[in-house]
């Protein structure tokens, strides 16, 4: 099947599951040294640059100066690509084996990485992460995570759950900061510029005595920002609240049994 408009497609699982983990071509005996591993450096690279909607086999290959053919001697195709694509890129989130001090470091630090990781590659955030691709460095990625919150008391159900409820808050604000900075360069002007232009007409065409609230609060929020939005701040305190709301469950969790923490 072809590739839908998100760029995913439909891997073969057997396929992609072979080539995640064995990292060669089907002809690994081949003399050139294209590789996969540099097949799939340069893929990324195009995607860091151009998105995701601009890769393609065809484009790929001009990239690598090599003929369309040669790339399915190491890839079956776009689909497969992207399952290692994605893999790779998972393997920068994974940090040195002796987690952060304390749960809360931990998730922190994870939430902080896939911020992180989603803000170089924003391609990802067009990727359906239902069915993510399971190769090493996905697991390694997900051992990681899941470090930040074993031997508290948690069973594996909730250590996943606890775990996903993160990664998802983070990859939720980093696709509004990366919506955000889209609309800025084609725009051509930074949300501080629009909000200089538009906060002044605003209030000529507002009545702040119909809209009390909405009128002092959103001066407050815009002149604390910058401008209507601040990826920044939104990720930093809702990062806090997250943390916050995971403590009360853990306390509540691990709480003797007949007293409810306070």
């Amino acid at each position: 099947m072809r590739p839908d408009e998100r760029g995913r497609g439909t891997a073969d699982p057997a396929r992609s599951l072979a080539l995640l983990w064995s990292r060669r071509g089907p002809d690994a005996r081949s003399r050139s040294n294209l590789g996969l591993e540099r097949i799939v450096r340069v893929a990324i690279e195009t995607c860091d640059a151009e998105g995701l909607g601009e890769l393609s086999m065809r484009r790929l290959a001009q990239a690598l100066g090599v003929g369309v053919m040669s790339l399915y001697t190491y890839v079956p195709g776009k689909a497969e690509l992207i399952d290692l694509m994605v893999d790779t890129v998972y393997g920068e989130v994974v940090g040195p084996a002796a987690p952060p001090d304390g749960w809360r470091a931990g998730l922190e630090r994870v939430a902080r990485a896939n911020w992180s990781l989603r803000r170089r590659h924003p391609w990802l955030l067009r990727i359906p992460v239902g069915r993510p691709p399971l190769g090493p460095h996905a697991m390694a990625k997900y051992e990681y995570e899941l470090r930040a919150v074993e031997g508290i008391g948690l069973t594996e159900v909730e250590m996943d759950s606890v775990v996903h409820l993160v990664t998802d808050y983070a990859e939720g604000v980093a696709r509004r900061a990366v919506e955000a900075s889209v609309l800025e360069r084609e725009s051509g002007m930074t949300d501080e510029q629009w909000w200089r232009v538009c906060g002044p007409l605003l209030g000529a065409f507002v009545d702040g005595s119909v809209f009390p609230t909405a009128t002092r609060v959103g001066s407050a929020a815009g002149a604390a920002h910058g401008g209507s939005y601040s990826p920044e701040h939104a990720f930093e305190f809702g990062l806090g609240r997250l943390l916050d709301g995971i403590e009360v469950f853990i306390a509540a969790r691990t709480a003797p049994a007949g007293r409810i923490p306070r």
